[in-house]
């Protein structure tokens, strides 16, 4: 799926957030966005996902435009389109880890237990699934939550500081599993961070300041 942002201005009352920032993300590209904090890299995200309203510019998903677009139409593309990895896990505690991996898949009307034990094989959580969030680690949490991502097969995945609770160890191992499956599913990457170690493994990493998005950092 392809990503078009162009010129986009987002601001909170007459506070600039950021400013006239345009960047392309072509089908299957893995994009790291690094910036100071409090420069908009979450906000701009929400933006990409249409979860944010914006007040300048464009917002593209393979060519359909999101600020035309109503709320359900928005919610409608997520849901189809869309994988989104937070920080903070996001993972329902009452659900066990199965089920959810299978929140995407029942929000489509798809019921496919075997797609969803597949899933979880693949990053590394096989046996875990009748278990409960609390009884994992962080690291095993943060799995659950690419999963999820993954389970109905996004075109677009983005990535909010998925790496920032977990320790350098984990943190790698997590993002070996986020990177891998993204690229056996073919899906495009956003990914925000922090993480020096997790941006130099993208196809190209771009900085976001007030001013936009500056040149590719090599």
């Amino acid at each position: 799926m392809t990503l078009q942002v162009n010129q986009l201005t987002k601001r909170y009352g007459d506070v600039p957030v950021f400013a006239n920032v345009t960047l392309e993300v072509s089908a299957g590209e893995f994009v790291a966005i690094v910036g100071e904090s409090g420069v908009g890299k979450s906000t701009l995200l929400n933006c990409m996902a249409g979860l944010d309203h914006w007040d300048e510019g464009s917002v593209l998903l393979d060519g359909v435009d999101l600020g035309s677009q109503t709320d359900a139409q928005r919610a409608l593309l997520r849901r189809e389109h869309v994988g989104f990895v937070f920080q903070a896990f996001h993972v329902l505690p009452h659900l066990d880890v199965a089920q959810n991996v299978a929140l995407p898949l029942m929000l489509l009307g798809i019921h496919d237990d075997a797609r969803v034990q597949a899933m979880l094989d693949a990053v590394g959580l096989q046996g875990l699934g009748p278990r409960l969030p609390q009884q994992l680690s962080g690291g095993q949490l943060q799995r659950v939550a690419i999963a999820r991502a993954l389970i109905h097969r996004p075109g677009l995945i983005l990535a909010d500081e998925p790496t920032g609770n977990l320790d350098p160890t984990t943190a790698a191992k997590v993002m070996d599993v986020l990177i891998a499956q993204t690229r056996a599913h073919g899906a495009s990457l956003v990914l925000v961070t922090h993480s020096e170690a997790a941006a130099a493994r993208a196809d190209r990493r771009l900085h976001l300041s007030a001013l936009g998005i500056e040149s590719p950092v090599r």
